[in-house]
């Protein structure tokens, strides 16, 4: 208790500009949040998730990630403490995406938050739900205003009544993509469940402990890919075990009571870290295309010191399956493609081998060692790849290649059918889609040659919409009444009248 009551909760910095500080700006916030005692996790967040060339990547906001990563699971509680603006946003954006669980959010204002009240309201409402018969685990997310204000939720207990508390700090000045997002609460809950492993025996998985040594995935996949990759693994005397990040706790003992892990999604650095502190081999890259499948055994074998002949065994096995998708279902196109989920490279792979004139991949997140081999292969085959990738740079490539199909993000495929170039939504076309052996190759191949196709459509609805104007000229206008013209002046005019109303408000506000 003492150290809750004495803990340096308030930095009044954040509240001083724009009400609750939402907008104080990026680095005011982070030099805030480091006078306030956050400097330990953002100085990490930094060396775990690299920004640059620029600053950071156009996306939604990267607390998404974590939220989702703990709706997503059985038993678990999710809890978020930031201003209500983006509380209703992540919220919104949870249940479009199909949450079906309740978010929780603890208010608060000016006044609670610079006293410390809003701590002490987070810690009541903890202990509220710390129900075990409900949950197995509690988390609290912080947003951009607690974190810069020092909100510290490493001070709740670790447990209550037997219910796990795992409070984590994910400010959009600290952590960079959702992507990233999904490794922080992922690898602080390996983190805890290893404390756990340490102290004594722990819960089995719910369906028991396979018998073969496992081989854990990590990241995001589509369903039936864990389930291809066993097909793969099992001819070497291996199993699929749990994708991290993982649908209930008790798996979180099982994926680290594994052979060796996979990393899938590469930018998962934290949940690595904890993988390796517990002495397990981690190996990049992923099973898709005839390359990428025939490698990744190779190394997975390797790793768990499985005979060549079983090695040779699972390859012979899978390999011409891929091979005959792969001819079965050709891609003929230039595309340029880019994404915020962090498969981009291997879904790069996979449109190569399929014979598709690839120029430029694009991806939100950062290089990493586990990358590595597949941005060799890319670049080895004439594609540029652009790590922390933004929007500019994006349509710069879609400029610059003039593709026959670009893959992207909204404003990607938006730029692309006002160019008259059909466009793939990455995230909902794509990514959602099987990635691994020969499901692979023929699911993206129905895809992507089906919006190649849609070529002449665009075409032909340009020439029927051609004259109708756009920005401020947007319509159909009779040249005799005239044409609207653009009136920068009035713009900047009323741009200023507004400013001085939100400054008078403002100080009518501090009266």
């Amino acid at each position: 208790m003492h150290d809750i009551d004495q803990a340096p909760i308030a930095n009044p910095q954040t509240v001083n500009v724009d009400g609750l500080g939402c907008h104080s700006g990026k680095e005011q916030m982070l030099s805030a949040a480091k006078s306030a005692g956050k400097s330990e996790t953002l100085d990490q967040y930094a060396k775990d998730y690299p920004k640059g060339p620029h600053d950071q990547p156009q996306s939604m906001c990267p607390a998404f990630g974590s939220l989702r990563v703990g709706l997503r699971m059985r038993r678990t509680a999710t809890v978020l403490s930031g201003s209500a603006c983006c509380v209703y946003g992540l919220t919104f954006t949870s249940h479009f995406y199909g949450a079906r669980r309740t978010v929780g959010y603890v208010p608060f204002n000016s006044e609670s938050l610079v006293t410390g009240k809003l701590f002490e309201d987070i810690r009541e409402a903890t202990y509220k739900l710390a129900d075990p018969s409900l949950y197995d685990s509690i988390v609290i997310i912080n947003l951009c205003v607690p974190t810069a204000s020092g909100v510290p939720l490493q001070l709740l207990p670790k447990e209550i009544n037997g219910v796990r508390i795992i409070g984590i700090d994910v400010p959009g000045f600290g952590v960079p993509t959702h992507a990233e997002a999904k490794d922080v609460l992922a690898g602080a809950m390996l983190k805890y469940a290893i404390g756990e492993a340490e102290q004594g025996p722990v819960q089995a998985p719910r369906h028991g402990k396979n018998e073969k040594p496992t081989i854990s995935i990590v990241g995001e996949v589509f369903p039936v890919d864990p389930m291809t990759i066993g097909m793969m693994l099992e001819p070497m005397g291996l199993a699929a075990g749990p994708v991290v990040p993982t649908r209930e706790w008790r798996e979180l003992y099982a994926a680290l009571d594994c052979a060796a892990v996979a990393a899938i999604h590469p930018f998962y650095t934290a949940s690595l870290r904890q993988f390796s502190a517990a002495g397990r081999t981690v190996i990049g890259s992923a099973p898709v295309g005839y390359d990428g499948t025939e490698s990744w055994l190779q190394n997975i074998g390797v790793a768990t010191n499985t005979p060549q002949d079983k090695i040779d065994l699972a390859k012979n096995r899978i390999l011409p399956a891929i091979k005959a998708a792969l001819s079965a279902a050709p891609i003929k196109g230039r595309i340029t493609m880019s994404g915020y989920e962090g498969s981009e490279l291997l879904v790069a792979r996979l449109l190569v081998e399929s014979g598709a004139d690839l120029r430029y991949v694009g991806t939100a997140c950062p290089q990493t060692q586990w990358s590595d081999l597949d941005r060799e292969w890319l670049e080895a085959h004439g594609v540029h790849v652009q790590y922390r990738a933004s929007l500019e740079q994006d349509l710069a490539a879609m400029r610059e290649f003039k593709p026959d199909l670009a893959i992207g993000t909204t404003p990607i495929v938006q730029a692309a059918k006002q160019a008259t170039i059909p466009g793939l939504y990455f995230t909902n076309l794509i990514s959602a889609r099987p990635l691994m052996g020969p499901a692979g190759a023929g699911s993206l191949a129905t895809v992507v040659n089906a919006a190649l196709a849609n070529k002449g459509r665009f075409e032909a609805m340009k020439d029927f919409f051609t004259g109708v104007g756009e920005g401020h000229t947007s319509g159909v206008w009779e040249a005799a009444n005239g044409v609207p013209q653009d009136r920068p002046e009035f713009k900047d005019y009323t741009k200023r009248q507004v400013i001085k109303l939100m400054k008078m408000k403002k100080a009518e506000e501090m009266i």
